[in-house]
């Protein structure tokens, strides 16, 4: 170790607030300032993002029944297909604020912006504020937290919570205390009330952590889980019990179950199903592109993780973590089990941190069922939290030659992979793979020698490695919030080309490719449009847009997942509700439960936003729940519930099919209702085939829709 180095753990005292450095405080501010910025930058751009969850924002903004079930419509036809607590936010920012695209967005930013804080105080307790700030940065420029903490979906609350997590759970290593390990149940608890099953992905290392290596008695350390556990249950059940206890008939349908039951949700379509890929009612699942039956999510493996296009989401730095993971626990190995040191902690806390993402890596590398680039935001945290207390610990131990070339190496290796990241994207920004390659081999050549050049020029090679491992994120993550994104699949960074480990992947069904795309202004494949995503031919492969039908249309830079063929269609992305359509729905709507109905969530949604008025989405969000049933849509509608029944046609703007299956924009397997086939599939057809029976079809503003309250053959 170098005189110049400073000690690697310095005495517990150092830890307190009187001692930070005068740099500190302000550099801390800068640091969730800027990612406020960052995230809070033309967020109104994106309009209402995935409108399905916006539809329920809505709802929930306008009916306590329908905040607390999470349901679609303030009608209360049918809940989301996952629990209500990340609705809860944007809901309730809706009601105070009024609807719009930034009350719906703003408490997502606000919560990459708490993760941010969250981290750096997790980061700071044991490495000290250098390893807290740059753990807070790269969090912050990593690509894909960029996107999910400017969109609505239920990851950034999930990503927030796994965090809070893993830090409750450092401050209950740190002397044994009870407290903070119930803390850290409570907000697994709330993580399950917000994307299920995903929340225990991260329990067993953590456990298993606190079991082995906190500073008290084996039956004090059982008694303390089982206590997190009690408190776990609680958090997260109390909401289950009141679902399970409520009347069925006077609460919405639990939307992805197939008989009504939020724990056959969470064990099935939202749970067991998306590791087997055995979803009944989903997509389609199938860890084998090309797999039998319905779609394919794309081949799994180790390798998926740094596939084309999920490679440029979170992968930056994630060979980085792993090095420096194995580097950290080699230093801190010596520390005893049954002291409270600081190095005793820091061991502690890479096992926290590098347990939580090698275990959410290999589920996301091997998980068979739905799989979304968008989920590894998940890993960000944990990543960015071993990069900041990794680069501190060999920096600090540079001295040693074996720290030395560790950390030169890893520098090399980190701008090796930004160089073949960004290369990934042809023409994006082509000076930028080869600077990045050259500052960081350099600066990792230099560095075991930069101790001879004094502590500027020490400082100035760390800057300059520093710089070339985050410039390729830094970049990926100004193309993400300079563009809009909208859809129930969105991506960060610019287009790029083939790949694997996504839906469509090589061998998978063609059509629905990668879905990214690029920046106005930026260079694209020949024929590739700014804002329009690259849907796959055959095989999956990434052909330039605007070949194989429109992906997406209006705005700048606006990515939607749109219906070329062998595309999603309404399923995936609503459509455009006309000014004609919107007055259509508004008119006496007062007197129905339902001003419309309309098949699949993103369609209903998109006429429910546009109105302002409750549509019933038919079929929920793949068209293939059994709610409602054709006889309990006849029921509503000789009870005069449901104004207008919007057909199939209404849909051809994004793409979906009208008439017959495997039409246009939809994908093989799907009926022409927008869902799949199988359980519930039939429902949605059977009751638009009853209402064309029925009712006089009618085009309003390009849509077709019927009127329930006229009927043509005497039925009421």
């Amino acid at each position: 170790m170098t005189t110049a180095a400073l000690p690697l753990f310095p005495p517990v005292a150092a830890r307190a607030h009187t001692l930070r450095p005068r740099w500190e405080r302000p550099a801390y501010a800068a640091l969730l300032i800027a990612t406020a910025l960052l995230l809070l930058w033309d967020l109104g751009a994106s309009g209402y993002a995935n409108s399905f969850y916006s539809a329920a924002v809505q709802a929930g903004s306008e009916s306590w029944k329908a905040f607390f079930f999470g349901s679609s419509d303030a009608g209360n036809s049918i809940t989301v297909d996952k629990p209500p607590a990340a609705l809860w936010p944007m809901a309730l920012s809706v009601r105070l604020f009024g609807l719009g695209a930034w009350q719906i967005l703003v408490p997502q930013a606000l919560m990459g912006v708490a993760t941010t804080a969250v981290l750096y105080a997790a980061v700071r307790r044991q490495f000290g504020p250098v390893a807290a700030l740059l753990s807070g940065t790269v969090f912050a420029l990593t690509p894909v937290a960029a996107l999910m903490f400017r969109f609505n979906n239920p990851d950034a609350l999930l990503t927030l919570l796994l965090t809070v997590t893993v830090y409750c759970v450092l401050r209950a290593l740190d002397g044994a205390r009870t407290k903070w390990l119930l803390w850290a149940g409570v907000a697994v608890g709330f993580a399950f009330l917000t994307k299920t099953l995903q929340a225990f992905v991260i329990l067993p290392p953590l456990a298993l952590l606190y079991a082995v290596c906190a500073p008290t008695g084996l039956r004090r350390r059982l008694g303390q889980l089982l206590l997190a556990g009690l408190a776990m249950v609680l958090a997260g059940g109390w909401w289950v019990a009141v679902v399970k206890l409520w009347p069925a008939s006077s609460r919405p349908y639990i939307g992805g179950s197939q008989n009504n039951s939020f724990l056959e949700l969470t064990l099935g379509y939202n749970g067991l199903g998306r590791i087997n890929g055995n979803e009944t009612g989903s997509v389609g699942g199938g860890g084998r592109a090309g797999g039998g039956g319905g779609m394919s999510w794309g081949e799994t493996g180790i390798d998926r993780l740094f596939s084309a296009n999920i490679g440029g989401q979170i992968s930056w730095l994630l060979p980085t973590a792993l090095v420096l993971l194995v580097a950290g626990l080699v230093i801190t190995w010596r520390a005893r089990r049954a002291t409270d040191s600081l190095e005793s902690m820091a061991r502690a806390a890479f096992l926290a941190w590098g347990g939580s993402l090698l275990i959410t890596a290999l589920v996301f590398s091997y998980m068979q069922g739905i799989f979304h680039e968008y989920y590894t935001v998940a890993l960000a945290p944990f990543v960015a939290a071993l990069v900041g207390m990794g680069v501190v610990v060999l920096w600090e131990e540079r001295g040693s030659r074996a720290a030395s070339l560790t950390l030169a190496g890893t520098l090399a290796l980190t701008a090796y992979w930004a160089f073949v990241l960004l290369g990934r994207s042809t023409g994006y920004v082509p000076w930028l793979r080869w600077t990045v390659l050259a500052a960081g081999l350099g600066a990792a050549a230099v560095l075991p020698f930069a101790g001879r050049l004094g502590r500027r020029g020490l400082l100035a090679v760390a800057a300059v490695g520093l710089g070339a491992a985050l410039a390729g994120p830094l970049a990926y993550c100004l193309t993400t919030v300079g563009t809009a994104h909208q859809g129930s699949i969105v991506t960060a960074g610019p287009a790029v080309m083939g790949g694997r480990g996504g839906m469509g992947g090589p061998g998978g069904p063609g059509g629905q490719g990668l879905r990214t795309f690029y920046l106005p202004g930026g260079a694209a494949p020949q024929g590739a449009v700014p804002g329009r995503m690259m849907p796959g031919g055959p095989g999956g492969q990434g052909a330039p847009a605007g070949q194989g039908g429109q992906a997406g249309q209006g705005g700048r830079g606006v990515e939607r997942m749109g219906g070329g063929p062998g595309g999603m269609g309404g399923l995936l992305n609503g459509t455009e509700a006309s000014a004609e359509a919107k007055a259509a729905l508004r008119t006496d709507a007062a007197r129905y439960t339902w001003a419309a109905a309309a098949i699949g969530s993103q369609n209903a949604a998109s006429y429910q936003l546009a109105s302002g008025v409750p549509v019933m989405p038919v079929g929920g969000f793949n068209g293939s729940d059994p709610s409602p049933t054709l006889k309990q849509f006849q029921e509503y509608v000789k009870a005069g519930k449901i104004h207008w029944f919007i057909g199939q046609s209404g849909a051809q703007s994004s793409g979906q099919g009208v008439e017959g299956g495997g039409g246009p924009g939809e994908a093989p397997g799907m009926n022409r209702a927008g869902g799949m086939g199988g359980p519930g599939g039939g429902t949605s057809s059977a009751i638009e085939t009853w209402v064309k029976a029925n009712f006089k079809a009618t085009t309003v503003g390009g849509a077709t829709f019927y009127d329930l309250t006229a009927s043509t053959s005497g039925t009421s």
